[in-house]
């Protein structure tokens, strides 16, 4: 059997490796580092993938965020709903821009926003809210972008773990994840779905003016040479990162697929143990594209099996052990402890197991059976 990863960028690299190695002796050939073609094919590929006009590279998915912030004009003391249960970089660029950040509950079935804390979030000084499409499966958008027309609210889809996943509206139609809110950020770090080999990230319009303001902030504020216009950053794609994430767009939906297969057999596995909760897949799954499997492990020792699967060779994690509530830097005495129920289980109960396009049956069996033999 082979080694198990929690993700194999290697095994995926080989299969892509000549079309890789091309592509970035060509940017080494042609000198063009920064903002070269390979960074223009890759905008226009990603465009017509998501079905979104306009695609603004950056240099990662944290300045993504930060950017799309800045380009709809939020300012110090604004309030930004966000999930509890997510990554930091959600809620830092928040704080960085001297926002008031606040945090709400999930749902416990998906694990994402919960509507109802959202609305009982809502102030005056309420501007934005930041969806976060967790774990890979999409956040309930068509809600959330009725609230937000209802109080007149910007929303921010912050799409790090879901590219290539669709949200389905009531009239049958469907959008991919992250081109639904008035812009969305994405991560192209390596072990995203679609990862480069470093850093990249890239955000997502179909409103030409802020798109427009988007490309000026990306590179120093500046819409013509050495005139500065606004406040901008220094966060571009460079074009070997492009490089590689050319060779694997084409191959997103099939990378997807693969790590759908992989759910479904884990969850085949574990169906109906009494402590296991395991993600929900259908057999045509599109909503969900499996950035992480997690599981719930209820009236069991969460800590105990992660520590036996490690002793087996078999990497896991806990994503994410801490609420965003409960980190120093996000203290606030707004926040009661009573607000947040599910977030606080969750944060006792999840395990994420090794989830990627290169996973074999040898392997899927290997850790399921190490999970029940734990268990029991």
């Amino acid at each position: 059997m082979k080694k198990i990863q929690m993700v194999d960028l290697k095994s995926q690299y080989d299969k892509i490796k000549d079309v890789v190695n091309t592509s970035i002796q060509n940017v080494l050939d042609t000198n063009t580092y920064i903002n070269g073609p390979e960074v223009h094919t890759f905008q226009k590929e990603l465009e017509t993938y998501l079905g979104v006009k306009h695609v603004i590279p950056c240099a990662n998915g944290t300045d993504a965020l930060q950017i799309a912030m800045m380009g709809l004009g939020l300012k110090p003391g604004d309030e930004v709903i966000t999930a509890d249960f997510t990554f930091a970089a959600t809620v830092e660029v928040i704080a960085l821009l001297q926002l008031t950040p606040v945090l709400v509950d999930v749902e416990m079935h998906n694990m994402n926003i919960s509507l109802e804390a959202i609305k009982k979030a809502i102030t005056p000084k309420t501007k934005a809210i930041v969806p976060v499409h967790l774990f890979g499966r999409a956040a309930n958008m068509e809600a959330i972008m009725a609230l937000a027309k209802e109080h007149n609210l910007y929303v921010i889809e912050d799409n790090a773990q879901a590219i290539g996943a669709n949200c389905k509206f009531s009239d049958g139609t469907k959008k991919k994840a992250g081109t639904i809110g008035h812009v969305g950020a994405t991560s192209f770090f390596p072990s995203k779905n679609l990862g480069c080999y470093g850093d990249g990230g890239a955000i997502f319009t179909n409103d030409d003016a802020l798109a427009h303001t988007l490309r000026g902030i990306v590179n120093h504020g500046m819409y013509e040479r050495y005139h500065h216009d606004v406040v901008g950053v220094n966060s571009r794609l460079d074009s070997i990162q492009a490089a590689v994430l050319n060779a694997k767009l084409p191959l997103l939906d099939q990378y997807n697929k693969a790590r759908q297969d992989a759910a479904r057999k884990y969850t085949l596995a574990f169906h109906g143990h009494d402590n296991i909760i395991a993600p929900s897949i259908c057999d045509s799954c599109d909503c969900h594209v499996f950035h992480q499997y997690t599981l719930r492990i209820i009236n069991a020792d969460r800590n105990g099996l992660m520590q036996h699967l490690l002793d087996k060779g078999i990497p896991c994690a806990i994503y994410y052990p801490i609420p965003l509530h409960a980190q120093k830097a996000y203290l606030d005495p707004r926040y009661k402890e009573e607000d947040f129920p599910v977030t606080n289980q969750l944060v006792q109960e999840v395990l994420s197991l090794p989830m990627h396009t290169e996973l074999d049956d040898e392997q899927i069996k290997f850790i399921t059976d190490s999970v029940l033999e734990f268990l029991g």
